[in-house]
C-alpha cells in the first residue's frame, strides 16, 4: 500500500462513537428523529453564552478583516495569554503569566503537542486511568509513545493506586488524568490529588526520571452539587494542563483552547520550547485569530450548566427507577451506567433494537459499562424512558 497502513485504518473507521452517531442519523430518516433517542456524542446541547455572540458581532464591526483574521504569533495572541492567565490567577490563586500558555486548536491538539513534546523514544510510555477517552490511545501511539492502561476503580472511579503504581516504570513519561471525567462523570478530590503528586514524586526519586502529569480539563467548569475541582499545578510542579473551551463556552466546531507549562515544571523553558516545536511540527500553529480575540470579553463565562443538571437528575432518577445502577455524576454530562450483561458491546446492540444509542465503555477501558451522554434536550431523555424500560424488560424475562 502507497500510504501508510495505520493512517489509513485510522481514516476508514471512524471511532464507535462516531459510528453510532452516524447510525442514528441513518435511523432518523427512516423512522423520524423523534423516535430516536441519540445519547452517543458529548456535543454541548445548551447554546454559546451571549457574550460570544456579542463579542462577534462587535468585532466584524470595529476591526478591519486583515487585523481580525490574519495571523496571531505562533504561540497565540500576547493579551490573550495574559487575561488567561490573569483569570486563573485570580479564581484559583495561582502565580501564572502569558509566556506560560500556548494557544492551540482545543483540547485535542494541546493533548498531541504534549505527548509529541515529551516523547523521545518508542520505548516512552504514557499511562492512562480507565476509564478514559479512547482517542487517548490515538494520540499518544501517533505520537510514536505507548499507551498503558490502569484499570478502573468501579466503587468510586476516582484511581486506582496499587495498579497505577505498579504500572509506572522507568519508561514513564507522562500520566493522563481527565477530571471531570469522560465517561464517568467522577471528579478527582484532592484526596486523590494529594496522593497522586506523592506517588509520582517518589517513583521519580526512585527512577532519577521526571514524570509529568497531563491534565485534560475540558469539563472544569461543568460541576454540581458545590463539587470543587483542584487544580492541579498547585499539587504537583510537574504538571501540563490541556484546556479546551469546547465545553465551557459550547464552542466544539472552533477547536480552541491552550496548553499550560507552568514556571515550577522541571526545565520549564525547555519544556515550553518543546510544547511550541510540537505545535509547529504537527501543523497547529496559531489558533483561531478570532475566537482568541472572543476570549478576552468572555473568559469565565459558560453556558447554562444547571440545564446539565437538570438532565442529569432527570435521567438518574428515571433510570434508577427502573431498576438500571449508575453513578452519579459529580461533573461534565455523561452517566456511566453497568451493563445489564456482561458484554456492552452486545447490549448496546441490543439497545439499537429500540431505537437507543448508547456507547460501550469497553473502548473506555472499562468493559461492562456504557457511556449515556445527556447534553441533549431534556424532551429526548422523558421520552426514552419507554425505550430503556423495554430494553429492561428483555433482560428479566
Amino acid at each position: 500500500m502507497v500510504v501508510s497502513d495505520k493512517m489509513y485504518e485510522l481514516g476508514s473507521k471512524r471511532s464507535a462513537i462516531r459510528e453510532l452517531f452516524e447510525y442514528g442519523k441513518q435511523r432518523a430518516a427512516v423512522v423520524g428523529p423523534e423516535n430516536v433517542y441519540d445519547f452517543s456524542l458529548g456535543n454541548p446541547s445548551i447554546p454559546a453564552p451571549e457574550c460570544v455572540n456579542e463579542t462577534i458581532r462587535r468585532l466584524t464591526l470595529e476591526l478591519d478583516s486583515v487585523s481580525l483574521h490574519g495571523y496571531t504569533s505562533a504561540q497565540g495572541d500576547a493579551a490573550t495569554r495574559e487575561a488567561i492567565a490573569d483569570y486563573l490567577n485570580r479564581t484559583y490563586g495561582t502565580s501564572f503569566h502569558g509566556d506560560n500558555f500556548y494557544m492551540t486548536m482545543g483540547a485535542a491538539a494541546s493533548l498531541s503537542i504534549c505527548f509529541r513534546a515529551l516523547t523521545s523514544s518508542r520505548e516512552d510510555e504514557f499511562i492512562a486511568i480507565a476509564p478514559f477517552f479512547p482517542e487517548y490511545r490515538v494520540f499518544v501511539e501517533a505520537n510514536g509513545a505507548k499507551l498503558v492502561v490502569v484499570p478502573a476503580d468501579t466503587e468510586n472511579f476516582q484511581i486506582n493506586f496499587e495498579a497505577l503504581e505498579k504500572a509506572i516504570s522507568i519508561h514513564t513519561k507522562g500520566i493522563i488524568i481527565n477530571s471531570p471525567n469522560n465517561p464517568s462523570g467522577a471528579v478527582y478530590s484532592a484526596d486523590t490529588i494529594v496522593r497522586l503528586a506523592q506517588l509520582l514524586s517518589k517513583k521519580q526519586e526512585e527512577y532519577g526520571t521526571q514524570i509529568f502529569l497531563i491534565a485534560d480539563e475540558p469539563y472544569r467548569e461543568i460541576v454540581y452539587d458545590g463539587v470543587e475541582v483542584p487544580y492541579v499545578t498547585k499539587y504537583y510542579d510537574n504538571t501540563l494542563v490541556c484546556y479546551s473551551y469546547s465545553k465551557s463556552l459550547s464552542l466544539p466546531g472552533e477547536r480552541i483552547g491552550y496548553v499550560l507549562v507552568p514556571d515550577e515544571a522541571y526545565e520549564n523553558k525547555q519544556l515550553y520550547a518543546a510544547v511550541a516545536g510540537a505545535g509547529r511540527a504537527l501543523g497547529y500553529v496559531c489558533a483561531s485569530s478570532l475566537f482568541q480575540k472572543v476570549l478576552l470579553d468572555c473568559m469565565g463565562e459558560t453556558g447554562d450548566v444547571d440545564a446539565y443538571r437538570k438532565n442529569r437528575d432527570l435521567l438518574y432518577e428515571g433510570l434508577t427507577k427502573i431498576g438500571y445502577e449508575c453513578f452519579k455524576p459529580q461533573g461534565a454530562f455523561y452517566m456511566f451506567v453497568k451493563a445489564l450483561e456482561e458484554d456492552a458491546d452486545a447490549f448496546c446492540e441490543r439497545a439499537k433494537e429500540e431505537d437507543l444509542l448508547v456507547v460501550s465503555a469497553n473502548g473506555f477501558g472499562c468493559p461492562g459499562y456504557v457511556r449515556i451522554s445527556y447534553c441533549v434536550d431534556g424532551d429526548m431523555i422523558q421520552r426514552s424512558f419507554g425505550a430503556f424500560e423495554r430494553l429492561y424488560a428483555k433482560y428479566r424475562k
